[in-house]
């Protein structure tokens, strides 16, 4: 079990600020002023979540905000990581590139095109990375360190006749 989570005592302006919560049009702000409230009537966390019918722990991140930054904490911030984590170092950006120069095949795959969760897992593998990252992670690496752009591989259809080229300008034009 947790422990028991209660939030700061209130100045009187932020007082009024959360009753007028109560009766805002902002559903995080209604849902947060109802939280924050029903805390310091002493109400635990999971009554809290219980009664409003979401989680513990969401509550309980309600408590830890608005102790952290007072009112603010009735706004919405965004859920965008604030920075992405390097999973590439330069050196290694350049082993993918050269990587994906050469066949899946090589690295024990059963098609001839990378796709970018194979690339991922073929990248953890190779140890050019320290943990398994998605196929999102390698299309970032890639435009960031590398100026590339992921694309999809055209399949080309060839042939080993000489006369091929001719022959296919013919089917063309």
């Amino acid at each position: 079990m947790k422990t028991p989570i209660f939030v700061r005592s209130f100045s009187d302006e932020e007082r009024e600020a959360l009753q007028a919560g109560l009766r805002s049009k902002d559903t995080f702000t209604l849902r947060r002023s109802q939280m924050l409230l029903a805390s310091s009537r002493g109400e635990y966390a999971p009554k809290i979540a219980e009664s409003l019918g979401c989680g513990q722990q969401t509550v309980r991140d309600a408590i830890h905000d608005f102790n952290e930054r007072g009112l603010a904490a009735l706004l919405a911030r965004s859920s965008r990581p604030k920075r992405t984590r390097d999973a590439f170092e330069e050196e290694s950006a350049e082993a993918l590139r050269e990587m994906l120069h050469r066949s899946p095949r090589e690295f024990g795959y059963h098609t001839s095109l990378w796709t970018l969760e194979m690339a991922a897992q073929a990248s953890f593998e190779e140890g050019l990375t320290q943990r398994r990252v998605s196929g999102e992670t390698i299309r970032t690496t890639l435009a960031r360190l590398l100026g590339v752009r992921w694309q999809r591989a055209k399949r080309w259809i060839t042939s080993p006749d000489p006369l091929y080229e001719r022959k296919k300008g013919d089917a063309i034009g």
